[in-house]
């Protein structure tokens, strides 16, 4: 299982790539994937993220609060205004615009982890600003979307804040306390996590793509490079606000990624809690999650080259 385990943490975006693929082009493939599944499937990858922490996690905002507290001002300004101002500048229509500001107003997912481990950065200090700032996410998503939006469309805050706490923070409580009290199982079931994860993110994929597949195609091209340009400025400003603070190279490198790669897998989530009548909004966060596994080794690529 270890192997298998392995296997598919190593090749994730291009099981992630290939499977979108296919639900975009023969939708009908994947057309028995329910999108009433995609809460479900991110409180399982929620509860595996929690299965992995421990309190010692959390201990390190007492440790080195300044580093976190720049991760979480960082996380929660540069990539929403990002998201608002590529929607202005493309002219994205309604649907479209509130699901990248979605995916911008989101914490930092556990993929950050993994591809910070790969460029050589600081782990715990990762590990660190994705907890904390997931842990801020049922308050700072739903207020900053609102900020965002309010002019644009109805934004339901208050289902936003109860979907967060329901699908991210209560299966990661209840992950964290199953470590806490049977730690010897759990050292067992983690290494079969990136499986699980990845299955269910896949599955995640694949339902929005293959039930939006027609709207896709006919928005061309434009969602696309909203969705990476995001990304890839993600990275750059939180690389060279590193530099700005003059922090070390390995916090450097956890800051890029931190900032750019986003919880897009919530995103998809939420636009089906708080934007019901925009089927378009769940498009980013499903691109979103695709396309940042990608950049995500590309970049672990890169920055192991610095030192």
């Amino acid at each position: 299982m270890k192997k298998v385990s392995d296997f598919v943490g190593k090749y994730m975006a291009i099981i992630v790539l290939v499977v979108a693929v296919l639900a975009l082009f023969v939708p009908q493939s994947c057309l028995w994937i329910q999108t009433s599944w995609i809460n479900y499937l991110l409180m399982l990858v929620m509860f595996g993220m929690g299965l992995t922490l421990k309190p010692v996690d959390f201990a390190l905002v007492f440790k080195r609060p300044k580093e976190i507290l720049i991760g979480a001002l960082a996380q929660f300004t540069i990539m929403p205004l990002l998201a608002f101002a590529l929607g202005k500048i493309f002219g994205l229509e309604v649907g479209l615009l509130a699901g990248v500001i979605l995916v911008g107003t989101c914490p930092g997912g556990t993929a950050s982890n993994v591809i910070t481990y790969l460029s050589k950065g600081d782990v715990a200090l990762s590990v660190g600003m994705t907890s904390v700032n997931t842990l801020l996410a049922p308050f700072l998503t739903p207020a900053i979307t609102y900020m965002l939006l309010r002019t644009t469309v109805s934004v339901d805050v208050k289902s936003m804040f109860i979907s967060i706490i329901k699908v991210v923070i209560i299966p990661i409580a209840l992950g964290l306390i199953i470590n806490k009290f049977f730690g010897k199982v759990t050292e067992k079931v983690v290494t079969i996590l990136p499986v699980v994860s990845v299955v269910a993110i896949t599955l995640i994929v694949a339902a929005v793509v293959s039930h939006n597949a027609e709207r896709i195609l006919t928005t061309g091209a434009i969602v696309f490079v909203v969705v990476i340009l995001h990304n890839l400025l993600g990275y750059l400003l939180g690389y060279f606000l590193g530099v700005l603070l003059k922090l070390p190279v390995s916090k450097k490198k956890a800051l890029s990624v931190e900032i750019g790669m986003q919880n897009s897998g919530l995103a998809t989530s939420l636009a089906t809690t708080a934007f019901p009548d925009l089927a378009m909004a769940t498009v980013p966060g499903a691109i979103f999650s695709v396309w940042h596994n990608i950049s995500g080794a590309i970049l672990a690529n890169i920055l192991r080259k610095f030192n």
